[in-house]
């Protein structure tokens, strides 16, 4: 048996110094950007019910988010939390790192930057109390890709990586798929036998676990005597599993799948946003192109229809594979934290960029020793300057994201104290209203009335698509307002539940009151305390 330094050195020596570029690329960037999350305690409104929750989702079809999560504890811990997530993000930063091939530090530190500031990782913070389960998810998804391109046999564990990945979140399936396709286009280009035969591993991979992922949820679902939820159309899957998926729907799915991805990639606000963000995105668009060049009048013979045609039709393939969640729910809210794909896309930008730039005739043997130093200086001149342009416009990006995370937490912070000295003031008022009682019962719907409060954000151009990162309250339902009454000021309302509401929103009495701050915004009628906090006019 090996000794506790044993052991330490032999998982030192087995990691690459790439693999340890990456790991510390991820955790150092991850650290500056969130630790103002990890030290707070800042809830947004899902997270009010969940400061202990099991994580028990298995009608979302999420049934190894338990375990995932269970790590570390149920309790909302955010700096534990955030500890553990970015451990299983810098993990996924290593094997991304060799999946891409990547040599030049540079390049790894650009990638592992991208990967904690993206904004999605942002957004994740506001629903810490899974963060760390989904950022395992995420390993998961990443590491299933790895071991299919490293291995011949290699896609049978990818497909169980795979299964477990979408266990626990299936919004990383599109993130596999992605790097699926990248990991055929870079078939493609090296060129070699068994093209087809390599290529269809990821096809095996997905298959493998997507059926083991249906056949396990479909085993627990029937021990638990359970269905699933139709909550963002998961229970659509059980239509793909049986193959009663309408095909007259297809063709309009596949539209609106294109659609969404032009939108979110020009228009969400998110992949860039300001001047600097769009050069800096143009400029590594610019780089991979003279890449592309560069491949091309290296290897002429692949000018073939053989080559192109496969590329052109895993181009077109990659809208489909970022957007498949739409496929299945083409209504489903589709919103931040089921989009941390498009972070591949300047990642793969600058992946490609450096994997294809090498000039020219690079590597080969000059005729006379002046010949061979002229060209190696040349070319060592050319391959610096791409060098550093790469280095910039992946810095500019990884700057503005963390600058739009800084700007997305500021506002969380303003939200939890707007909503504090709001639910202050209504608490007090409900204990004065005459008749109150401890344990009365108390009709509230829950919203914030914009006539009595107006919107104050002034973060919405930037953050109006980070999800739970905009708006001015955390509050949205008779149950947040309860739970943030409880935890965060001590107090327990009986709050009833929105079906005994139906009666005594349209009554008379309720009708008539004021909204919040007015006077008469709070009474009590016939033992129930009448709380009413939305717009006085409804429609």
């Amino acid at each position: 048996m090996k000794s506790p330094e044993e052991c330490r050195r032999l998982v030192q020596e087995s990691f690459r110094m790439e693999g340890k570029t990456a790991f510390a690329a991820v955790a150092v960037t991850g650290l500056l950007i969130h630790l103002p999350m990890m030290v707070r305690d800042i809830p947004n409104h899902d997270g009010l019910a969940s400061m202990h929750f099991d994580q028990n989702m298995l009608t979302s079809g999420r049934w190894f988010l338990m375990a995932a999560c269970g790590v570390s504890s149920y309790y909302t811990l955010p700096w534990l939390i955030g500890l553990l997530a970015l451990l299983y993000l810098s993990l996924t930063g290593v094997v991304l790192t060799e999946f891409l091939g990547l040599r030049r530090k540079s390049s790894i530190i650009l990638v592992g930057g991208l990967l904690a500031a993206f904004p999605a990782a942002a957004s994740l913070f506001a629903y810490v109390y899974t963060m760390d389960g989904y950022m395992l998810g995420l390993f998961l998804a990443v590491l299933a890709v790895f071991l299919t391109r490293k291995y011949p046999l290699g896609f049978v564990g990818g497909g169980v990586c795979l299964a477990f990945s979408l266990g626990i979140y299936q919004a990383y399936l599109p993130f596999a798929a992605l790097l699926s396709l990248y990991g055929m286009v870079m078939l493609v280009m090296e060129g070699g036998g068994g093209l087809v035969k390599k290529s269809l591993r990821y096809v095996w991979m997905g298959g493998i676990g997507m059926a083991l992922y249906v056949g396990i949820l479909w085993i627990l679902l029937n021990i638990q005597d359970k269905e699933l939820a139709s909550y963002q159309g998961i229970s659509g899957m059980e239509a793909w599993a049986g193959g009663t998926l309408a095909q007259k729907s297809a063709p309009a799915r596949v539209a609106s799948v294109y659609r969404d991805f032009v939108s979110f990639t020009f228009k969400g606000n998110v992949l860039f946003r300001n001047a600097p963000s769009v050069c800096a995105f143009a400029l590594l668009a610019l780089l991979a192109a003279a890449a592309w060049l560069n491949w091309r009048k290296r290897k002429p013979w692949r000018k073939k229809l053989g080559v192109f045609l496969p590329l052109s039709v895993l181009a077109a393939m990659v809208p489909v594979a970022a957007n498949l969640a739409l496929l299945v729910s083409p209504g489903l809210s589709y919103h931040l934290l089921m989009r941390y794909q498009w972070v591949l896309f300047p990642i793969l930008l600058i992946a490609f960029a450096e994997r294809y730039g090498e000039p020219p005739g690079a590597g080969e043997r000059a005729e006379t020793a002046k010949a061979c130093v002229e060209d190696g200086a040349a070319k060592g001149g050319r391959a610096s300057l791409r060098a550093w342009l790469l280095l910039l416009g992946g810095a500019v990006l990884v700057f503005h994201y963390a600058v739009t995370d800084q700007i997305a937490y500021s506002n969380l912070q303003k939200r939890y104290e707007k909503t504090y000295a709001y639910a202050l003031r209504l608490l007090d008022r409900i204990e004065q209203t005459p008749g109150y009682y401890q344990g009365i019962p108390v009709a509230m719907v829950g919203v914030v009335g914009e006539d009595s409060y107006p919107v104050t954000d002034i973060t919405l151009p930037v953050t109006a698509n980070m999800i739970g990162m905009n708006g001015d309250s955390l509050l949205y339902t008779g149950a947040n307002y309860r739970e943030f009454l409880k935890h965060y000021l001590g107090a327990s309302l009986h709050i009833l539940p929105p079906e005994a509401m139906a009666d005594i929103y349209y009554s008379q009495e309720y009708v008539e009151m004021g909204s919040f701050p007015a006077a008469d915004s709070t009474k009590v009628v016939e033992g129930i305390l009448y709380v009413k906090t939305e717009n006085a006019d409804r429609e």
